[in-house]
């Protein structure tokens, strides 16, 4: 068996904490028009539940992303590798802004393009850090 390293602990643990924050939107995003219908009561309690989980493993997703990036030397990276880790962290800094639109928002439409947008931010994080980590 291949023996992990701290660079595989780190990377685990940054993949984990993003699977968390954006899977549990995904899931969320099928939960919440069944939940509006049949006890919508209820809403505000996954929500508070979800935040619960989903906050600390975004605050580890930027922890762990922060560790990623100080193990690059980024002056011998190119251009092209520069500008994608430059999109990656604005995908993640707006995934988190839109979440908290979508949570402080009162009205539909804070609530709908803030779940909307956080949720396809992060997914972008995620896919543009794969290409970060694989080359493209």
């Amino acid at each position: 068996m291949i023996s992990p390293t701290l660079d595989t602990l780190r990377l685990f643990l940054h993949v984990l904490a993003a699977s968390i924050w954006v899977g549990g939107q995904i899931v969320l995003g099928g939960l919440v028009p069944r939940l509006r219908a049949s006890h919508p009561e209820s809403l505000k309690t996954v929500a508070n539940g979800f935040a619960r989980v989903a906050w600390p493993a975004y605050g580890l997703t930027v922890v762990t992303g922060i560790w990623n990036i100080l193990e690059v030397s980024i002056s011998d990276t190119d251009s092209s590798y520069q500008i994608t880790l430059f999109v990656h962290v604005m995908l993640a800094v707006a995934t988190a802004i839109f979440a908290v639109v979508h949570s402080m928002g009162r009205g539909k439409l804070a609530l709908a393009l803030g779940g909307a947008l956080g949720l396809l931010t992060g997914l972008g994080a995620m896919f543009v850090g794969l290409l970060l980590r694989t080359g493209g």
